[in-house]
Parts: C-alpha cells; structure tokens; sequence
C-alpha cells in the first residue's frame, strides 16, 4: 500500500503517474517500489532534484545485497530525469485520440494487477469502449506463435469465438498469427476483447492490423502502459506480457516454438499463480514443440476445446466441461443381458433360440425375450432358420466389436 506523507491532491497525483510512466521503462520494479514507497508525487520530486530518499536508498542497497546484483541508484535516477516530459502534454494527446488514462484506485483499475507487486503498471492508457475492470473479471488469455500454421489460426479463432459466446474476454497482444486469430474469434462471440500493446494507444503496430484494433476498440478495448507515441521495442513485447498474464483468470498457448514470446507469457502466468493451459499439435511442427513441452513438463494442462479451458478457469462447480463421448448408437441404451444376445445373433445365414441363448450365456426365456426386444427394435429379424442381424445393423454396429 502506497504512504504519501505531504501528499498532493488525486489529480496531482495522476499527473505525477504521466511523468513517471514516461521516466522509467514499464515494469521497473525499483519505480514501483519508490511509489510504494512515497507515493507518486513525491517519487517525482525526488526523482526530478536527482536524490531519493536515504531510507529508500538504503533499503535498496539491501534488496540489491540479498539479490546479488549491482544496483547503481544514481546513475538510474539521472536516466529517469533525462527522460522527463510534460505530463499535461501527454494527458492532452491521449484526450485528443480518445484515450483515458486509468490508475490503481480507479473504478475500472483491474485489482489483479496488483499481483505483480513491484512490477505492477504505474498506470494504463487504454481506448476503446468497453471498460476494462468489468471486462476482464471473466477473461482469458490466448497466445501463441506469430508464424503460426493455418492449424493454429483455426485453433485460436475457434477457441475465442466459443469463449467469446459464453461470455468470456479474451486477451491477447495484437500481433500476428495467433494473437489476431484469437481477436477476431472473440470479436465474432460478441463479447469484448482486450488488446494489450508494447507502444502506446495511439500508434498501430503491426500497421496491417489498424482496422483489426478500429473493431477491437469498438467491441472492446486497447491498453498500453506507454505514453501515447511511444514505440515498440524488443524488451517491451516481454515487458507487456506479464500484464497479459495478469488480467486474465488463464493463459492458453495455442502454438510456440522452444524459444517464444508466448512461453514468456506462459512463465509469467505460472509464476502469478494462474491456470496454464496449452493445444497440443503435431509432433512434426516445431511451432508446437513449446506446447508439448509444457505439457509434457506438468506446468501446462492440455487442453482442446472451450469447454476445457471454462472447466479450468470457471467457477468451482458451475463450468465444469462435459464429458466428452463418441457418437451415440442405437444399441448405446442397451442392457448387459440384451448386448449379449444381439451379439450372439449371426450376420448371415441365422440361428435357432436355443443356439443363441446357449452362445450368449442366458436362458431359453431370456434369449426369447431379448430377441422379442430386439426385433420390434429392428436390430434382429426372424428367418426360416431362426434370427439374424438385420442388414444395417450388421453393416453399421458389427464394426464396433471387430466381428
């Protein structure tokens, strides 16, 4: 919990949030623990006269200690300072492109965010009508390779649109391949979809997606941490992807390769404590060999349907998955007794009563009843030497038994 002795008013204090998401990089746990620390006010005064707190040094100097890393505190607070802009020039961009800014504290501030501790998001910019908190309640990730095979992109698409339906949001990362995939299934469920991006609200990339995030942002909604002109980077896709993680209840990996952002979001949702699910896929297709190893491992759970995922992240009781079946046969709703007897029956040719009842191991009023049973059933007939299997039956049920 935030301590803000000499605290500004709320306002002062999200204007502070500005500068500071555009100082430190997203997910700079030594930010997040000097706003922690003194709140966000005064984590910018200090950061701005270029000295931090002596108590607040020294408590780093022994989480770096303990840590065994090297942590030179002014050389990061002068990084932080050089990269200082107007906060109020930020805030007016993000009006001017429709976006709103959203900070701990906010009715639509997601709380599950706060697992992430000292990497939790000094804040988030986020454009799009639905509102995130009430969105994300009931949410899942979907992640997985940008090269992905057509496999994949039906997959994720299938996926999303069958969660979408049962009123579940999807989340994922704009990109290609199976995070666009997982987009647009849920945009055709009807529920909204959240888009979390390593640039700011204001910028499309990839450029090829920008009527994909126009819909998104219609349906549903686009969040970044970084301020609006922001760009992406490498480090940033990985930095995102722990909030992915974070915002959804599970993370599915529909296709990954052994070295792949989605295994880093896969990573972060184990480590925040939240189901892990993977597809599996052809053991040919290195574009799966990260699901398998997941799976293989223990840290995943294998999952191939809707139904699967809602079993895993649903309420306890009330979204538990169906058992899975093959087809129904007509000959299902038989009893022990009855399956006997028909199975007893010839195909071909025909059997008296008595052959049957002794063949399947019943009585003689036993095998009469059955046959009775079965007859007006339409799985036996009568013949001039007894019974036999009605054409489709022989044609359609034998095959099961390997007669």
């Amino acid at each position: 919990m935030e301590t803000t002795p000499g605290a500004g008013t709320p306002e002062d204090e999200r204007t502070a949030r500005v500068a500071l998401m555009r100082m430190a990089e997203a997910g700079d746990a030594v930010m997040g623990r000097l706003i922690a620390w003194c709140g966000p006010r005064r984590a910018l005064e200090q950061v701005r006269r270029g000295s931090l707190d002596s108590d607040f040094a020294a408590k780093e100097a022994e989480i770096a200690d303990r840590s065994g890393r090297r942590s030179d505190l002014t050389r990061m607070v002068a990084a932080w300072a050089a990269r200082y802009a107007d906060p109020h020039a930020d805030l007016a961009t993000g009006r001017e492109g429709g976006a709103r800014l959203i900070v701990p504290g906010d009715s639509e501030w997601p709380t599950q965010l706060d697992d992430l501790g000292d990497a939790r998001p000094f804040g988030l910019w986020a454009d799009g009508r639905a509102n995130l908190r009430f969105a994300c309640l009931r949410s899942v990730a979907i992640v997985g390779a940008r090269a992905a095979t057509p496999y994949g992109v039906q997959v994720a698409a299938q996926l999303a649109s069958e969660l979408s339906a049962r009123g579940w949001t999807v989340v994922s990362g704009g990109a290609y391949g199976i995070d666009a995939a997982a987009h647009r299934g849920a945009l055709g469920g009807g529920s909204p979809t959240v888009a979390t991006l390593a640039c700011g609200v204001d910028q499309c990339y990839p450029r090829a997606h920008e009527d994909l995030f126009r819909v998104i942002r219609f349906q549903g909604v686009v969040v970044s941490e970084w301020p609006p002109g922001a760009h992406p980077t490498r480090p940033r896709f990985l930095v995102r992807n722990r909030v992915i993680a974070a915002l959804s209840r599970g993370t599915v990996v529909v296709q990954a390769a052994l070295r792949s952002g989605a295994l880093n979001t896969a990573t972060h949702a184990a480590g925040l404590n939240r189901h892990l699910m993977a597809v599996p896929g052809p053991i040919t297709a290195e574009t799966s060999e990260g699901c398998h190893m997941l799976i293989r491992s223990g840290k995943a759970v294998c999952v191939t349907s809707a139904d699967e995922v809602i079993d895993l992240v649903g309420s306890l009781g009330d979204d538990l998955a169906p058992e899975r079946r093959g087809p129904a046969r007509p000959r299902d709703g038989l009893n022990d007794e009855t399956l006997r007897v028909l199975e007893a029956v010839p195909a071909r040719g025909g059997a008296g009563t008595a052959v049957i009842a002794v063949e399947a191991g019943v009585d003689l009023t036993t095998a009469i009843g059955c046959l009775g049973g079965l007859a007006a059933a339409g799985f036996v007939e009568p013949v001039d030497r007894g019974w036999r299997l009605r054409r489709q039956d022989d044609l359609r049920g034998r095959g099961d038994h390997g007669r």
